[in-house]
């Protein structure tokens, strides 16, 4: 556990001093996107010092969230303890949360695969995905592309660029149904401030290839109230 003690016998100061210090709570972020070596971590949280990654992994071991385990042709990677995968809905409830105060980039932040990932995730609606058609998504971001497949209340997601890490999971075979580029903006459509309509008369996103009839369908399978939602929950 962190080498910080609040001194009190709580559930909720436990959870704090197990992923409350600096940079855990991201660490768990990408580890809930898939398994991932020492240097995928590094290149996922580019501005975290390499002695406080490895002194927040090893707390996460000590803790009963992380373990180290070897993989096949890939060597020793990081991954989450059954009892760390419980963390999912609690994150992505606060990404929930987040979503609200999120306000513009700054200058110098940036999308990763992970946080992406993570943030498609957190917005996916099962609740409308399960009345719709299957549709398969190309989604640009910046540097970043996904894959990003729906069908009824499944969401699959691989990385595509940058090249997803050696244990990031098959890449769908086929062409998508759209390849959609968009920026930081995308936020607005996923918020519904924008719709799909106005996002690209003002420059927020553009339909690449493929139908851009499904840019609706995106909208109501990924979406978050940023005055809360309980539906989200679904």
């Amino acid at each position: 556990m962190a080498s910080r003690s609040y001194g009190q016998y709580c559930g909720v100061t436990t959870a704090v001093e197990l992923i409350g210090e600096r940079w855990a709570m991201l660490i768990v972020r990408d580890l809930l996107v898939g398994p991932r070596r020492y240097t995928d971590l590094k290149q996922g949280l580019p501005r975290i010092p390499t002695n406080i990654l490895s002194t927040r992994l090893k707390e996460l071991q000590e803790g009963g969230v992380v373990r180290r385990v070897p993989l096949l042709n890939c060597g020793l990677v990081y991954e989450l303890t059954p009892y760390g995968r419980r963390l999912e809905p609690i994150v992505l409830a606060l990404g929930r949360w987040g979503f609200a105060q999120m306000g513009d980039p700054g200058p110098d932040d940036i999308v990763t695969p992970d946080s992406l990932t993570m943030a498609l995730r957190t917005a996916f609606r099962a609740d409308a995905a399960a009345s719709l058609p299957p549709a398969d998504y190309e989604v640009h971001v910046g540097d970043v592309a996904l894959r990003v497949q729906v069908e009824g209340v499944e969401l699959r997601i691989a990385q595509l660029a940058p090249p997803a890490p050696p244990v990031g999971g098959k890449i769908p075979v086929g062409e998508p149904d759209v390849v959609i580029a968009a920026g930081p903006g995308i936020r607005r459509v996923i918020s519904g401030e924008l719709t799909p309509a106005e996002a690209i008369d003002q420059d927020v996103l553009a339909v690449v290839s493929g139908d851009a009839m499904l840019l609706e369908r995106f909208a109501a399978t990924f979406h978050i109230d940023p005055a809360g939602d309980s539906a989200l929950a679904a």
